[in-house]
C-alpha cells in the first residue's frame, strides 16, 4: 500500500513510538489521527504535526471511545486505510511480592490496556475496512500492532505484561487467515528496549545499562527505527500474519 493520501489512526500517537510513527506516516503524504488517552500531550502533537494530523482522546479499550476516533477519522479525510496500535503500560510486579499476592487489578488493567484494547481497535477498524475500495493490488487496508520482545522471554515481575504481549502475538496469525478474504493484511511488530516514555523515567545509568545489553547495536532502539519498519510493513504487500522482533538480537535475562 502506498501511503500517499492514505489515512491511518495511530494509538498512542502523543508520544514515543505512535509519535513516530505518526509522523512518518504524514511526512510520507498520508494522514495521522492520533488516539490518546492524555490530550494535552495529543494537542500539541497535532499541533506539531500540522494540517494532515488530527488529535483525538480515547481510550483503546472503550467501544464508543474508538469507533468515535475513526468517525472523526472518516469525516475529517474521507477515508480510512489502517491503524497502528502503539498504546500500551508496562508495570512490573512479581507475581509473590513483598507485600503479598500479584494485584489482581493491576494485572487486568494491563490485559485490559494492552491486550483487549489491541483488539478493540482491530475488530472496529476492519469492520470499516472490508468496505474499502479495492486497490489493483487487491489490498483494502492494513493493520499493525506493538507487541514486545516481552511476548518471548518476559523477565522476572512481567508476567502481566508478559501475558499481554503474548496474546498479541498469538491472534495475529488467525485474525491475519480471517482477513485476507477482504484483502486487509495483520501484522505485529515486537520492539526490545526502545527509547519511550515508559523507560524515559529510569535513572540515566539503569537506560545505559539497559542499551548495552543489545548485542548490536548496543543502545536502546529509537522511534524513528520502529516507524521505518512500520512505513516498509505498509508497502510491503506480502508481509501478513507474522510478527517482526525488532530487537538487536537482545534475549533478556530472567531479570
Amino acid at each position: 500500500m502506498n501511503i500517499q493520501n492514505k489515512t491511518f489512526i495511530v494509538t498512542g500517537g502523543a508520544s514515543g513510538l505512535g509519535l513516530a510513527t505518526a509522523k512518518m506516516v504524514i511526512d510520507n503524504g498520508g494522514n495521522a489521527v492520533l488516539l490518546d488517552i492524555n490530550a494535552k500531550a495529543g494537542e500539541e502533537a497535532e499541533n506539531t504535526l500540522g494540517k494532515n494530523a488530527r488529535f483525538v482522546q480515547a481510550d483503546v479499550a472503550d467501544e464508543a471511545s474508538v469507533q468515535n476516533v475513526i468517525d472523526t477519522a472518516i469525516s475529517t479525510f474521507g477515508a480510512l486505510h489502517g491503524a497502528i496500535s502503539c498504546a500500551g503500560i508496562g508495570p512490573g510486579e512479581r507475581v509473590i511480592g513483598k507485600n503479598g499476592p500479584h494485584s489482581l487489578a493491576n494485572f487486568t488493567r494491563t490485559i485490559t490496556i494492552n491486550l483487549i484494547g489491541t483488539f478493540n481497535v482491530i475488530r472496529l477498524v476492519s469492520a470499516v475496512l472490508q468496505n474499502n475500495p479495492t486497490e489493483e493490488s487487491g489490498e483494502r487496508g492494513i493493520i499493525i500492532s506493538t507487541a514486545s520482545v516481552a511476548a518471548f522471554d518476559g523477565q522476572i515481575g512481567q508476567a502481566g505484561y508478559s501475558a499481554s504481549k503474548g496474546g498479541i502475538v498469538a491472534m495475529t496469525l488467525p485474525i491475519a487467515r480471517e482477513l485476507a478474504r477482504f484483502g486487509i493484511r495483520v501484522m505485529t511488530i515486537a520492539p526490545g528496549t526502545f527509547e519511550t516514555p515508559l523507560l524515559a523515567g529510569l535513572p540515566e545509568d539503569i537506560r545505559i545499562s539497559l542499551g548495552q545489553q543489545v548485542p548490536f547495536p548496543s543502545r536502546l532502539g529509537r522511534p524513528e527505527e520502529f516507524a521505518s519498519l512500520a512505513k516498509h510493513i505498509i508497502e510491503n504487500q506480502m508481509l501478513n500474519g507474522e510478527v517482526i522482533r525488532l530487537d538487536g538480537a537482545i534475549r533478556m535475562a530472567a531479570k
